[in-house]
């Protein structure tokens, strides 16, 4: 359809699923709030955009999703995934429409919009990326499944409906609003939430739209660009240490309200060139065997730590980034380094599994 969609706000199609609002709209394909007009409930529909390509990927994503689904049948392990509610179908001649389970909430992303000053509160950060690294872990191990884009857009919250339209009561049935305004505490708070509010919140990895086989990588570049591992960034074989790296930089975001890596182009230089300098000045020189072990490592490297169009780095540590605010203490920044430091090793093989971090202190105390 090029630039128009099969779907409609109003519309029923397969007359089943009446489309109510558009959710959200990506690259491949844009996702709708829709009534089962047969089971009289709201789910979410994923509907590709009809583009040479765009089909098969959707098969590639079916084949996972379904994996997923079959996979949490005889393990309710894989309860922190959003996953298939029935199946795939066509619409018109090229489209495919995937529809998922019961529309959830709204992002991770549009909760941390109103804590940018300070980040998240600690206890909730732990919670959820203890949510998050479960649903990792089951992925990663029982269904063989990189995700590759894991970042707060792809992070979705849910809980009982009545609790949600409670916390967020200007959002009208599932129709989220992407500047979500949260129940004012008073002048001092804003649109923040009460602590034990915000706990009662759960969340779920959603997007499993770029992901691929452990076995079986479908692109040479994954992530986006905040969230890139630095094997990526490089164009070397990953896996599911890449994951761990994206994780790594959510946990920052959401114990901060700032990105780890913020890369940016210059006159002289790329977004990856930036990209790879700030990775440097927060974590040190790269290893030769790792900086050097690409055939086009030159591209970005005249010596390990030296980049060609930058030659002026400014390190700092994860120390310096988060010592003189006042909720970082020494002792609770000392736990959380030892926490984000190994999802950002260099080696992907040194970086922890899902389990492993999930067995981390800075986590279960």
């Amino acid at each position: 359809t090029g630039g128009h969609h099969p779907v409609r706000e109003g519309e029923v199609f397969n007359m089943r699923y009446q489309a109510l609002r558009q959710l959200g709209c990506g690259t491949f394909a844009t996702v709708w709030l829709c009534q089962d007009v047969r089971r009289k409930k709201h789910v979410a529909v994923k509907v590709l955009k009809s583009r040479e390509g765009f089909a098969e990927a959707a098969q590639d994503e079916v084949a996972l999703l379904r994996c997923v689904s079959n996979m949490k049948k005889k393990d309710q392990a894989g309860e922190n995934i959003v996953c298939l509610l029935d199946d795939f179908r066509m619409i018109g001649e090229n489209g495919f429409h995937i529809l998922l389970r019961r529309a959830l909430g709204p992002s991770l992303r549009c909760l941390m919009g109103n804590y940018t000053a300070q980040g998240l509160p600690l206890p909730f950060v732990k919670k959820s990326l203890q949510q998050v690294l479960a649903g990792l872990r089951f992925l990663h191990n029982r269904c063989r499944i990189i995700h590759t884009d894991i970042k707060p857009e792809n992070i979705l919250l849910y809980g009982p409906t009545e609790s949600l339209q409670r916390l967020l009561p200007d959002t009208l049935g599932y129709g989220w609003k992407t500047d979500l305004r949260l129940k004012r505490l008073g002048d001092d708070l804003g649109n923040q939430l009460e602590e034990s509010d915000l706990m009662s919140i759960e969340v779920k990895i959603a997007d499993l739209g770029s992901a691929c086989w452990t076995y079986k990588p479908f692109s040479k570049e994954i992530q986006t660009q905040p969230y890139r591992a630095l094997e990526v960034l490089l164009g070397l074989d990953y896996g599911t240490p890449a994951d761990i790296w994206s994780t790594g930089c959510l946990a920052f975001e959401m114990a901060t309200g700032e990105r780890l890596f913020d890369p940016q182009p210059g006159k002289y230089f790329s977004r990856d060139d930036d990209h790879v300098a700030r990775i440097i000045e927060l974590l040190g020189r790269i290893p030769p065997q790792i900086a050097f072990s690409w055939s086009k490592s030159t591209k970005f490297f005249s010596r390990p730590g030296a980049i060609l169009r930058l030659s002026r780095l400014s390190p700092r540590s994860l120390h310096s980034l988060l010592a003189d605010r006042p909720r970082w203490p020494p002792p609770r920044l000392a736990a959380f380094a030892r926490f984000l430091l190994p999802a950002l090793h260099y080696a992907p093989r040194r970086r922890p599994t899902a389990e492993h971090c999930l067995r981390h202190p800075w986590l279960t105390h």
